[in-house]
C-alpha cells in the first residue's frame, strides 16, 4: 500500500506528500525550508529519498520554500511550462536542477507515474494524478474555481483523491475580505467551496473512490468542522455514512496530517 499525507495544508502554506516503500515525491513546497525538512524528519524521511518535486503553480503559499530548498539539495523540479519559465525567471529554480515541463504528458519519476492536467485558477496551475510502483493511484487537485470535466476525468477511478476545500461561502461573502478579493475566490478561477467540494466527493464514490483528504482550507473563511460537515451532510443525504461507507479527512493547517493508506 502507499501513503498520502500533507506536511501542512491551507492558505498560509501548502505541501502533499506520496510515499511507497519508504521512496516519495513532494507536492507543492508553500513554507519555508526549515518547517518542510522538519516535518520531512518527523516522519523518518530523508530528502535523498525524494523522487521529484510536482509543483501546481507559481503562487508564493506554494513555492515560498522552493528556492532555499533547491540551493540545499539537487531535486528535480515538475510543474507546467509557464510556471517553471515563471520561476526561472525569478531565482527560484538554479541552473543545475533538472526542471521538466509536463503540460498534461505523463512523467515516470523513480516508481511513480504522474500525470499533470489542468485546473482552472488565474495563473497557470496543474493537478496530479499518480499512480503508485505497486499499481495504486490518487490524485490530488486543489486551486480551482470549478471542476472541469479535464479535472473530473482525471479524478476519476482513483483510490484516494485530494481537493480543494478552500471557503465556506457564508464566511467568505460576510467575512473582511475586501469586496474585489471575495470575488477572485468565488469565481471560476478562484477557489472550490465547500458545497461543490461536497458535490465532487458525492459524485466520486459512485465511481468508486472511497478516501478523501479536503485541502487548502481558508485560515479565514473556513474550518475544517465546516468543511467536513458540509460535505457529511450531502453524502448522508444521499444514504452514505462517512467513516462507514467512506474515509473523509480535513487536512492541518500546521501539522502533518494522519497518513491516508491507499
Amino acid at each position: 500500500m502507499a501513503l498520502f499525507t500533507t506536511l501542512y495544508s491551507g492558505s498560509s502554506g501548502n505541501c502533499a506528500l506520496v510515499v511507497h516503500q519508504g521512496r516519495y515525491l513532494l507536492i507543492d513546497m508553500g513554507k519555508s525550508c526549515r518547517t518542510t525538512l522538519k516535518a520531512l524528519s518527523s516522519l523518518g524521511l530523508a530528502v535523498s529519498d525524494c523522487e521529484g518535486i510536482l509543483i501546481t503553480h507559481e503562487h508564493a503559499d506554494h513555492v515560498a520554500g522552493l528556492e532555499t530548498f533547491l540551493k540545499h539539495y539537487n531535486v528535480p523540479v515538475f510543474s507546467s511550462a509557464a510556471t517553471l519559465d515563471m520561476l526561472e525567471s525569478r531565482g527560484t529554480l538554479p541552473p543545475a536542477i533538472d526542471a521538466v515541463a509536463m503540460d498534461g504528458r505523463t512523467e515516470e519519476i523513480g516508481g511513480f507515474t504522474v500525470k499533470s492536467f489542468p485546473t482552472s485558477h488565474d495563473v497557470p496551475c496543474c493537478g496530479y494524478r499518480i499512480r503508485t510502483p505497486d499499481g495504486h493511484t490518487m490524485a490530488l487537485a486543489t486551486d480551482l474555481g470549478e471542476l472541469t470535466p479535464v479535472v473530473a476525468e482525471n479524478l476519476a477511478g482513483c483510490s484516494l483523491v485530494a481537493l480543494e476545500a478552500n471557503y465556506d461561502a457564508f464566511s467568505l461573502h460576510g467575512g473582511p475580505y475586501p469586496y474585489y478579493l471575495k470575488v477572485r475566490i468565488a469565481s471560476d478561477r478562484g477557489h472550490l467551496d465547500n458545497r461543490a467540494c461536497a458535490a465532487a466527493v458525492l459524485d466520486l464514490i459512485q465511481d468508486g473512490c472511497k478516501k478523501f483528504a479536503l485541502c487548502h482550507l481558508s485560515q479565514t473563511n473556513n474550518t475544517p468542522e465546516l468543511a467536513l460537515t458540509t460535505v457529511y451532510n450531502v453524502l448522508l443525504s444521499a444514504g452514505i455514512q462517512p467513516g462507514r461507507d467512506v474515509l473523509i479527512q480535513a487536512q492541518s493547517r500546521n501539522e502533518v496530517s494522519t497518513y491516508i493508506e491507499f
